[in-house]
């Protein structure tokens, strides 16, 4: 059921808006005693899902137990982040999720039912893999909270995807990462039926009907005129309906359809969004359908220090590098580390431009920063970061189509995270 549908591409919502919509919404499920949050960490702070969290703990107060950030493999958040993110709400309520001991099982995807929706593409049933504390909570509301954008790994994200993936385990989240890298992500960016959100759908339908879960799903654009985010949409509901109502406005809000390739795009990596490649490859993810065979993309990346969030994914980056969907299928093959951790050999198929384009990132010079060896080790090409924003400086630029001053011609990202580019050509629904 939908319990608040509101919003457009040309909407504004405010900060009451979000509060009135909220509590209207809380409104109609009557009383509840104990209920857990699930918001996004800090990686996804221009989803508002901070102020929402907020707006929850001060209409339930003390029964709002516990704050469950759905981590997937990230790091967990610092106190500084959360006080950024959530305000004053009390630290001692958030809890982290620890992807490869904190879960539990709820029942599992049978691999038919995979082969058929993948096409043949894996032979494997997928666990369907929640935090403990879901289940031995004893919530009797659990509010999953987040924002639909299109998603490299499952089509459009959140929705179910904030459980299975945000408060998954390491087989659940390996398995799901490398059905969609297989499946292949130009199917799947900006698509809402794909064959991991079937799963996750099948899943939700099949073994997580007991759990009390309410989605609050926003949708966040950018405004063309001055550059500022905008929440266009909110969406609360406890079904699929309210993802598809949410999708179809994140479609029309974040999907950026262009009518000739990118031979030069410069992406802008936010030095307190983005750290690792793990996260900053979605300047490669969400350009690629947009960027011509033979172009270049520059990453212009002053924070970034690693490569996986995890150690261990980390290590393994540094080990195999990307260096496309042949030579990674071929790791998995031989390499038992990787085939234990298929998320990893996901993210190297991800970011791999499959030798179509080059990809030149341009880290920061502090000592915490990757160097230009451990760049290049990967696959990509290195620049130095002074140099390139000299030539491409962000306080300048504007979203979209640019001229240098010597006559170039190139087409600049601020944030790839809240969108999705492609040539009307290679983007069929």
């Amino acid at each position: 059921m939908i319990y608040i549908q509101t919003g457009s591409a040309t909407a504004d919502l405010s900060s009451i808006d979000l509060k009135e919509g909220l509590y209207t919404a809380l409104s109609l499920l009557g009383k509840k005693r104990k209920i857990l949050a699930i918001p996004p960490d800090f990686t996804r702070l221009p989803s508002r899902a901070g102020e929402l969290t907020r707006y929850a703990y001060d209409y339930y107060g003390e029964k709002l137990t516990d704050i469950l950030p759905a981590l997937g493999t990230h790091t967990p958040m610092t106190g500084h982040q959360i006080t950024e993110m959530f305000g004053d709400i009390p630290q001692s309520l958030f809890r982290n999720h620890d992807w490869r001991n904190d879960v539990v099982t709820l029942g599992e995807v049978p691999a038919e039912f995979i082969r058929e929706v993948s096409g043949n593409t894996v032979d494997f049933a997928w666990p369907a893999q929640v935090n403990k504390l879901l289940v031995d909570g004893g919530f009797d509301l659990i509010l999953s909270i987040g924002q639909v954008v299109p998603h490299e790994v499952v089509g459009m994200a959140n929705h179910n995807k904030n459980i299975f993936v945000g408060t998954g385990g390491a087989e659940g989240i390996n398995k799901s990462h490398f059905i969609g890298a297989a499946f292949g992500m130009e199917k799947m960016m900006g698509r809402t039926q794909t064959p991991v959100r079937r799963i996750f759908n099948y899943a939700s339908h099949h073994f997580a009907k007991h759990l009390p879960i309410l989605y609050i799903l926003t949708v966040v654009g950018m405004d063309k005129e001055d550059g500022s985010l905008k929440v266009r949409g909110l969406f609360i509901g406890d079904d699929k309906e309210v993802f598809k109502a949410a999708a179809a406005l994140s479609l029309e809000v974040n999907f950026n359809m262009l009518d000739r390739p990118i031979k030069k795009a410069v992406v802008h990596l936010d030095p307190t969004e983005f750290k690792s490649t793990w996260l900053g490859n979605k300047s490669i993810y969400r350009t690629r359908m947009a960027i011509a065979d033979g172009g270049k993309l520059i990453v212009l990346a002053p924070a970034l220090k690693e490569f996986g969030e995890d150690p261990e994914i980390d290590r393994l980056i540094r080990k195999y590098g990307y260096f496309g969907t042949p030579q990674t299928l071929k790791a998995v093959r031989e390499n038992e580390d990787l085939k234990n951790n298929l998320s990893a050999a996901a993210h190297l198929i991800h970011g791999s431009s499959e030798g179509r384009f080059s990809v030149t990132y341009c880290p920061g010079d502090g000592k915490d920063n990757l160097t230009q060896q451990e760049i290049e080790n990967v696959g990509f090409n290195f620049a130095n970061l002074k140099q390139m924003t000299a030539l491409y400086d962000p306080s300048k630029l504007k979203d979209g189509w640019n001229i240098s001053a010597d006559g170039e011609e190139f087409y600049y990202i601020s944030n790839p995270a809240l969108g999705l580019w492609a040539v009307r050509e290679r983007f069929k629904d």
